[in-house]
Order: C-alpha cells, then sequence, then structure tokens
C-alpha cells in the first residue's frame, strides 16, 4: 500500500450519544496543512473575476464560435475580454433601463453560447441574480422555476423561444420581458404581446441602454450571485442560493491545488464549453478559467459533431461527464479492434506495458515515451493534441474507462466529486497517482471533509475502514435552499452539510463513493440491499453499459434492466450462430442468458451475498435517457420513473422466477 498521505486531521471524532451518529475525524487537504488559501486580494464577488481579467488581460481571445459559413461551420470566431466586457456593459445598462434593480433575478436559458456568458456578466455588474432555467427537468420545470424565483426577465436561445411561450399566461405574473440570443419571429412577438410581455430580439435590447448610464452597485461577498435549481430525484426543484463567497473560495482553492500539482492554469489555456452552463460544474470551471485570462470555446449543441469540434478548438482541458467518455472509449476500442492484427498487438503491448509502469508510479509522460510516439500520439492528436487534463465529474466513471483513458489519452484523467450545493468541486484525484483509481481523490484545498456513521445501513464512520455519509464545512457552502428553510435546516446542521452520499476514506486519504443514503431497501426476509454499491460491481461487466437493480420487501431476489454494449452482443451472437438485428437480439433468451452468466460472473468474483446476485436480466437497446424521464440531467437514474417504465417488464421477470 502506499504510504503517501493526502489529508491532515484537524478535529478529533466525536463517539455516538443521546441517539446522534458517531463522527468520524474531521480531515482536509495536505496541500492546506497550513490553512486554507487566503482570499484573492479585490477579488470580492463574479464580477471582480471578470473585471479584473479585462484590466489585465484585454486583449486575450475571451470567447469563440464557430460561424456559419454558406451553410458550414467555419474556424473559431473570437471576441477579447474588452469587447466581451463592452458589450455586458450594454447588456446591464439595457437590463436597468428595463427597471429591474439590483436583487431581481433575470433568467437564461439556453445551450451555452457567448451571449450566455454575457448574460451571467451583466447578472454579477449589476448585483442580480442569474438563475439558469433549463428543461431537462421536466416540462413544467421551467414555469416553476420563474414563479418559484420571481424571475422578471429572461434571456433566452432563440430555438427555446417556442418553449418559453409554453409557460405563458402562468408565468406572466411575474416575467415581464424576454430577450433572444438572436432574433424573434413575428408570430412570436405577436404572441408575446398577446401576454402582454415585451419581446426584444438581441441587438434591439442591446440598444435600450445606451443613451443612459447606471452605476454599478457595491457587491458584497456575502451577496448572492445565482440561484441554481437542482433536479433531485423526487419532489419539486430546489433553488440552491450560491454566494459569491463561495464562488471566489472555490476559485482560490483549485489554484492552490493546480499549484500544489505543478498544472497550473495560464492565459494559454482552452477551454471546450459544452457541459451545461446552468449547472454549477461548468459555470465553475468556466469562472477559473475567466479569472486565468484563459480562451473558451464553444460546442456546436451535437454531441456527434463533439469530437469534431474538439479538433477544432484543440483544448487544453476537457471537461466531461461519465457519459461522453464512455463514447469516446467505446469509439477507440471499435477503432483498434477494426485495426487488424498486427495494429491490435502493437497496440496492447504499449498499453500493457505503459500501464504496467504507470502503476509502478512513474508519471504519465515518462511511463513509456516510444509506445506515446508511436501508438498513443494518434488517439491524442483525436482530441486536438494538446489536451492535458480531462476531468470526468456528475457520476461515477467505470474504473476500466478511466484506467484506459489513463494511458492513452497521454493526459491527466482525473475524477471531481461535489454537489451545487457544495460549489462543485468538493474532491477530485490528482495527477499521476494510479492508485487514486476509482475515487474521487482528497478534499479541496479549501473545505473540511468527515464521515458521519450511518447504523441503520451498517456503516461505521469509526472503522478501520472508515465509511458513512460524507459531510461538507467551509466557505464554498451554499446560502441555503431559496423559500425553504425547512428542507435548509434537514441538510445543513451545525455549519456541516450532509451529501446524502456514502464514502470510504482510502489509506491514502481519497474519498470513495459507495453507496446512496436514500438507495436503500429490504427484500422479504429482511436482509437490506444497497442499491448503487450493487450497480457499481455489476457495472464493471464490460458487456453492458448500464444496469438498474430493482428489489422490493415483497419479493426474495433481485432482477435488472440493462443497456447491453451493441459491438459485445453482436460479436457473440456472430461466434455462436445467432442471427437478427440488435433489437431481436436483446430478446433472445440466449443473449439474456449470457449477460446474466456475465453479472454472476462478476458478482462471485466480488464476492457478494447471496441474496444480492441477480436472478434476471431485460435487455433494452435503448440506452436509458432524460426523454423518457429515465435519469436527472445529470445522469442520476430516476428509480421511482424507471419502476413506472419498466413495471410490466419486471413484474414479468418476478413471474417466471417464482414459477421456477
Amino acid at each position: 500500500m502506499s504510504s503517501k498521505q493526502f489529508i491532515v486531521e484537524v478535529e478529533p471524532a466525536i463517539e455516538a450519544k443521546d441517539g446522534k451518529p458517531s463522527m468520524g475525524p474531521v480531515y482536509r487537504s495536505i496541500f492546506a496543512k497550513d490553512g486554507f488559501p487566503p482570499p484573492i486580494d479585490g477579488l470580492d464577488s463574479c464580477w471582480d473575476v471578470f473585471r479584473l481579467s479585462v484590466e489585465k488581460y484585454p486583449d486575450n481571445r475571451m470567447l469563440g464560435t464557430r460561424e456559419l459559413v454558406n451553410g458550414k461551420h467555419g474556424p473559431y470566431v473570437w471576441l477579447t475580454y474588452k469587447q466581451v466586457y463592452d458589450k455586458v456593459i450594454r447588456v446591464g445598462n439595457a437590463i436597468r433601463a428595463c427597471g429591474v434593480e439590483p436583487g431581481g433575478r433575470c433568467g437564461i436559458y439556453g445551450a451555452n453560447c457567448a451571449e450566455w456568458v454575457m448574460s451571467m456578466e451583466a447578472c454579477n455588474a449589476h448585483g442580480l441574480y442569474c438563475v439558469p432555467l433549463y428543461d431537462t427537468l421536466g416540462a413544467g420545470a421551467v414555469e416553476f422555476i420563474i414563479c418559484h424565483a420571481e424571475v422578471k426577465i429572461a434571456f433566452v436561445e432563440e430555438k427555446k423561444l417556442p418553449e418559453l411561450l409554453k409557460t405563458f399566461p402562468a408565468a406572466g405574473e411575474y416575467l415581464k420581458r424576454i430577450v433572444s440570443f438572436g432574433k424573434v419571429a413575428p408570430e412570436q412577438k405577436e404572441q408575446a404581446e398577446n401576454f402582454g410581455v415585451a419581446i426584444h430580439s438581441w441587438d434591439e435590447f442591446l440598444s435600450l441602454g445606451d443613451d443612459k448610464h447606471f452605476d454599478l452597485p457595491l457587491k458584497k461577498k456575502s451577496d448572492i450571485c445565482t440561484i441554481m435549481y437542482t433536479s433531485g430525484t423526487t419532489g419539486d426543484p430546489k433553488g440552491v442560493l450560491i454566494s459569491n463567497n463561495s464562488i471566489v473560495t472555490l476559485i482560490a482553492g483549485v489554484r492552490r491545488l493546480l499549484g500544489s500539482a505543478n498544472e497550473s492554469l495560464d492565459s494559454n489555456d482552452v477551454y471546450l464549453s459544452f457541459l451545461p452552463l446552468a449547472h454549477i460544474f461548468d459555470r465553475v470551471i468556466e469562472e477559473c478559467f475567466i479569472n486565468h485570462g484563459a480562451s473558451i470555446g464553444f460546442w456546436r449543441g451535437d454531441v456527434k459533431l463533439l469530437i469534431e469540434d474538439i479538433g477544432e478548438l484543440k483544448p487544453t482541458i476537457f471537461c466531461a461527464v461519465p457519459r461522453v467518455l464512455d463514447r469516446i472509449y467505446s469509439g477507440l476500442q471499435q477503432k483498434i479492434t477494426a485495426g487488424g492484427f498486427l495494429k491490435r498487438n502493437l497496440f496492447n503491448l504499449a498499453y500493457s506495458y505503459k500501464l504496467h509502469n504507470m502503476k509502478g508510479g512513474s508519471k504519465h509522460t515518462e511511463a513509456s515515451p516510444l509506445s506515446d510516439k508511436i501508438v498513443f500520439s494518434k488517439v491524442k492528436q483525436g482530441l486536438g493534441g494538446n489536451v492535458r487534463i480531462i476531468l470526468s465529474g456528475a457520476a461515477p466513471l467505470a474504473p476500466h474507462v478511466e484506467a484506459y483513458l489513463k494511458v492513452v489519452t497521454c493526459a491527466h484523467v482525473l475524477q471531481g466529486y461535489g454537489l451545487t450545493e457544495t460549489c462543485a468541486g468538493t474532491f477530485v484525484s490528482l495527477p499521476n497517482e494510479m492508485d487514486m483509481l476509482g475515487t474521487v481523490g482528497p478534499p479541496v484545498p479549501n473545505l473540511d471533509a468527515r464521515l458521519e456513521s450511518v447504523p441503520e445501513m451498517n456503516y461505521d464512520a469509526l472503522a478501520s475502514k472508515p465509511q458513512g455519509e460524507i459531510c461538507i464545512r467551509g466557505d464554498v457552502l451554499f446560502s441555503g435552499y431559496f423559500k425553504r428553510e425547512d428542507l435548509t435546516k434537514e441538510v445543513l446542521v451545525d455549519g456541516w452539510f450532509h451529501t446524502g452520499d456514502i464514502g470510504e476514506w482510502q489509506p491514502d486519504g481519497s474519498m470513495k463513493i459507495i453507496d446512496r443514503k436514500k438507495n436503500i431497501f429490504k427484500l422479504s426476509q429482511g436482509e437490506y440491499v444497497a442499491v448503487e454499491n450493487l450497480e457499481n460491481v455489476y457495472g464493471l461487466v464490460s458487456d453492458i453499459d448500464a444496469v438498474w437493480i430493482y428489489g422490493n420487501s415483497f419479493e426474495s431476489c433481485l432482477v435488472a434492466v440493462a443497456n447491453p454494449n451493441k459491438q459485445a452482443v453482436e460479436r457473440y451472437a456472430e461466434a455462436h450462430n445467432i442471427s437478427g438485428d440488435f433489437e431481436s437480439l436483446c430478446e433472445n433468451p440466449k443473449i439474456k442468458e449470457y449477460i446474466l452468466g456475465e453479472l454472476t460472473r462478476i458478482g462471485k468474483e466480488k464476492k457478494l451475498k447471496g441474496f444480492e446476485f441477480v436472478k434476471a436480466v431485460h435487455l433494452d437497446p435503448v440506452p436509458f435517457d432524460m426523454e423518457r424521464d429515465l435519469l436527472t440531467p445529470t445522469f442520476k437514474k430516476k428509480r421511482p420513473q424507471m419502476l413506472k417504465y419498466y413495471q410490466d417488464v419486471i413484474d414479468n421477470m418476478y413471474k417466471t422466477i417464482n414459477k421456477k
């Protein structure tokens, strides 16, 4: 085991008493052993982040967009920091000219683009609350957020206008003005005016403030800069209040972390903006980039064209969710399989040699320079050639995918963990530490972390292998749920935010996410099943892309619905002379038997208990998706909705099992 230690203890454990569960010791990052990074001078608000970079780097490229030329997307066209600043001042004056005062709520709705960031910075300038609206929460969510947050003015991507207009007349009680990122069609203008709402094209709106000048209000660290509504897997969306202080604290922490790992950001860095700005993960990364005077290029909004955008932009930092990285992984696997015997063997040889050296402690750049040059440079070029850090967040990345990408991309592949309530980055794994594979690394150096025991799930924070609910304390925490003091009190206790995620400290101070507090149920014999943990085990089967495990207290065993890997199933079918297209293969009993066999094999390998084995599986060729409301926008399973959707399938599986 590595003797390295990446955390230091700052407060002792607390034993259980008066019905309160025990709590493990309080730890913080080794990079903060002499205290958290001091606040950066003059950096008190998100507006300061942008304003100071405009002063320091006025001519640096800030926001890039691929323009449509003769129906084709050309190269990236850039606006400098100063050009963006001048537009932001105009947007801000126009908002104020419409009578929206500091503290007012401003909605932003649409895919990431330059106008999105400009609208956000105008909010930052005038002390308005930026409220991202997004429809992946379900059709009623946009209307709910507008009414709940009392949004007065909304900026909208042109193609989202019809969606926004659907929220009227209900939304009209609060929303009095709509601004399109582009144009407005005459019929939309008419429709809006019928609802008594003013609607403007982007250029028309900007001119509204041209003859006016509004002083920028003084902004405090404690001021709220954004209300982010989070999906949650149950109930209405919750409005998370994020203060200026949360974001500037996080920026200082990330700066210290990257500096300590010799991977500091600078003004030459380039970021591909495609994860939604409506979520905290992307928002915070872009703030870090703006803080360094670096460049942000926007994707075209189509996952199929993502690799092409990467090739054109040549980013240095690539942030993604596991779903995108799984796609890249499958794509590379296919290419290698198709590459013929010699190429394939050369690749596998280079792979195992480099992986072996990295596991032995070599940095990825020194593990096998020859393999990098001859074999892996092609993969690196496929990602534009400049990527040095790939950061995965929002959901767990499968260890086999993480290990693979660490070797073949010639970049650091890091996994992070955080919530909207903790301002995203809470734990992140470190470069060149192969032992951290499958973990989310140690805490970021601007917060304290501890585990709280969960006796009903047999998780003990004081055991030799400490396990429990992850709790976070520090300035990165949110300021509460908007208009929901009751919910805030449930999760914020004595300054500690209770995440609802179950973690396990590793000997080196990394955190491993092993379960979710709520996802637990009993089988009919009374055994507790921690379903998330099982899905992580079964997820190791490389022939499936995703799996959902189900059981209830009326049944004695578990069943599963899986999304099989198309290539794997077709390969197996071919080898065993089973004919049919992918859809019919998924219904074929022989294929089901083979997938069930794979699940059982991994269960035995990982020493699962008898009742934790899956007794039947249904194969859905269509991946779990948001369209059917089976996933949240960050790809977490909506278990109640999955049950509703697959109820018949589940009933049939149990009928068949119980007949036996």
